[in-house]
């Protein structure tokens, strides 16, 4: 990328946030002087896709970073709820945080999205992405298999204060009686 930019967006829903999240940015923080980490779906907690609270995610982001030696100063956590209009929901982050330079996101949508109002959209080299995914942690987590190597120690740590776990059990119970298909 050349010279370091002033400041980066890296979009997540962080549920919950895993080593590659991590991995991620340590990469878009060797681009940027500043990183706000804007946790998305805000609004959303208590279901088997979005168990944790907004609050719950950012404890967990910013646990994660202090564990890793990360200066504060260097990152933003901002919480913010969907907008379920795709048209609006760029000028709706521009809104609610600092101006950035660059995005930095794997997901498809959010790229087209932000490219189509000119912002500079770089991808995040993956680790091994299909462990690190929050989507694989919950179902380990769920089948009683080995999770807690995919997240920072302090995640982890979050996780069992907060009763996450038998959040997540009981959540995949209620949206599904049996526990068959999770």
């Amino acid at each position: 990328m050349g010279i370091k930019l002033k400041r980066g967006l890296f979009v997540g829903r962080f549920q919950p946030f895993h080593l590659g999240h991590l991995g991620a940015i340590k990469n878009a923080l060797e681009h940027v002087e500043e990183l706000i980490i804007m946790v998305g779906s805000a609004e959303y907690s208590h279901s088997d896709k979005n168990p944790f609270t907004a609050g719950e995610r950012v404890e967990m982001i910013r646990a994660a970073l202090k564990e890793a030696g990360m200066d504060p100063g260097k990152y933003l956590v901002i919480p913010i709820r969907d907008v379920h209009i795709h048209a609006t929901w760029v000028p709706f982050i521009v809104s609610q945080t600092p101006k950035f330079d660059i995005v930095f996101t794997n997901e498809a949508l959010t790229s087209r999205l932000f490219k189509e109002r000119e912002y500079r959209v770089e991808r995040i080299p993956f680790l091994q992405r299909h462990d690190y995914s929050a989507t694989e942690i919950r179902k380990r987590i769920l089948n009683g298999k080995n999770w807690e190597s995919l997240v920072p120690k302090s995640v982890a740590e979050t996780l069992v204060k907060i009763h996450g776990i038998e959040r997540i059990r009981e959540l995949a119970m209620s949206d599904n009686p049996t526990g068959a298909g999770k």
